[in-house]
C-alpha cells in the first residue's frame, strides 16, 4: 500500500491522541516525543511506536532524521502545548511570550529535517497575529521552504468528534496543494454526549466502577455535593440559592463566569475537555442527571478514545490527575483520524 512508503513521527506526543489517529488509517508511527514521562506508558502500549522522553528543544536534526525509517518519505505532526496561546494568557505577554517558543522549535525541526509532508494542530487563537506573531511567522517560513500551506478553523462536532471544541488545523506539503477532508457531520447529526456516554454504569461521586477502574468521579466536598444537588438539567450556579453561590459569583462581575459549576445535556456535544475535566467547579463538567462531575473514562470517551486504550499498568496504582491532565492536553484520537484521512486521500490522489 502507499502509505507504507511514509514514516510518521509525533512531537508532543503525550499519550498518543494524533498517534492513534494515523495508526487507525494505516500509517507507521515510527516515534512520539514529549517531555513528559508520565505518558510513556498509555503512547507506547496502545501504538507499538517508540516514546522519546525529551524537550523538543534539545532534539537536534541528526537526532529526528534518525527517528525516520530509511528509504522512506517524511510526515511530522504535532501539536505544541496550548496553555499559552490560550484567552487568559493572551492578556499577559511575559507569561505566555517563553512558550511560544515551542512553535519556533517545531518550525526549526521541520527545516533541518525536511519532511515532506506536515501537520500542526493548535488553538484558533493563534491566528490572532497581532498578539501572536508565532503563526504567521510559521506559515511564512513553510512557504519560502516550498510548502503548500492550508490551515482552517476546525468545529470538532463537524467531523464526529462530541465536543465544542474549535481547533486550528494545519496541513503543508511539498507535493503540491493539501487540504483537509469535507465535512462529516451536521447540526442534526453531531454525536452527542449521549451517544458517547449514555450507556455507562451509574456511580456516585467518589465511586470506582468495579468493571472499570477508569470509570471514577471524583469525591465532591459536602459544600460541592449540595451545588450540584440544586443545578438542574443543563444548568449552572445561576440556579443555586444565594447561600450556596461563591462571593466571586454575587457581584455584577460573576455573571461571566458562565462556563464553571455546569451541568452537561445529553442532547448536545460537551464542552471542551481540559486538564480538569474531573473537577465539578472547574467547567460545565457536572455528569446531565447523577450529582456529580464526569469520570475520567467518560473523559477519555468524550476525547474519542477507545474503550481498550490503556491509560494506566494493571494492577498498579494511578494518579487520577495525573490522568487527567493527560487526557485535557491530548489531541481528540478522531481528530488526529480525520488529519491522517485527509493526507491519506491526498497521497491516494497522487498516486492515482
Amino acid at each position: 500500500m502507499f502509505i507504507n512508503e511514509y514514516s510518521v513521527v509525533d512531537l508532543f506526543c503525550g499519550i498518543g491522541g494524533l498517534t492513534h489517529g494515523f495508526i487507525l488509517e494505516g500509517f507507521k508511527v515510527e516515534a512520539g516525543i514529549d517531555s513528559d514521562e508520565s505518558c510513556r506508558f498509555a503512547f507506547e502500549k496502545n501504538n507499538n511506536a517508540s516514546f522519546i522522553n525529551k524537550n523538543v528543544a534539545s532534539i537536534t536534526s541528526g537526532e529526528i532524521n534518525a527517528y525516520f525509517s530509511k528509504n522512506n518519505k517524511k510526515i511530522l505532526v504535532g501539536c505544541a502545548p496550548c496553555q499559552p496561546f490560550s484567552s487568559y494568557t493572551f492578556k499577559d505577554k511575559e507569561k505566555s511570550g517563553l512558550k511560544w517558543t515551542l512553535l519556533y522549535e517545531f518550525l526549526r525541526l521541520i527545516e533541518e529535517s525536511n519532511p515532506d509532508i506536515i501537520s500542526m494542530e493548535n488553538v484558533p487563537q493563534l491566528l490572532n497575529f497581532k498578539k501572536a506573531p508565532v503563526f504567521l511567522d510559521f506559515v511564512t517560513a513553510l512557504e519560502k521552504k516550498g510548502y503548500f500551506v492550508n490551515y482552517q478553523i476546525v468545529y470538532c462536532p463537524d467531523y464526529g468528534i462530541p465536543q465544542n471544541r474549535k481547533r486550528l488545523v494545519l496541513l503543508a506539503s511539498k507535493l503540491g496543494e493539501i487540504n483537509l477532508i469535507p465535512k462529516t457531520h451536521d447540526q442534526k447529526t453531531y454525536v452527542t454526549v449521549k451517544d458517547i456516554i449514555g450507556g455507562l454504569p451509574e456511580i456516585n461521586d467518589g465511586e470506582v466502577d468495579k468493571a472499570d477502574k477508569l470509570h471514577f468521579s471524583r469525591k465532591l466536598s459536602l459544600l460541592n455535593k449540595k451545588r450540584i444537588e440544586k443545578t438542574p438539567y443543563g444548568g449552572g450556579w445561576e440556579d443555586w440559592p444565594k447561600e450556596l453561590m461563591l462571593e466571586c459569583h454575587k457581584k455584577k462581575s460573576g455573571k461571566s463566569y458562565v462556563s464553571v459549576y455546569g451541568r452537561m445535556k445529553w442532547e448536545e456535544p460537551s464542552p471542551t475537555i481540559t486538564t480538569h475535566c474531573i473537577g465539578y467547579g472547574n467547567g460545565r463538567f457536572g455528569h446531565p442527571v447523577q450529582d456529580r462531575g464526569i469520570s475520567l473514562r467518560e473523559a477519555a470517551l468524550l476525547q474519542t478514545f477507545p474503550l481498550d486504550y490503556e491509560f494506566f499498568e494493571k494492577g498498579k496504582t494511578f494518579s487520577t490527575s495525573a490522568i487527567a491532565r493527560q487526557l485535557g492536553n491530548a489531541v481528540p484520537v478522531l481528530l488526529g483520524q480525520v488529519i491522517a484521512k485527509s493526507i491519506k486521500e491526498y497521497l491516494r490522489n497522487l498516486n492515482s
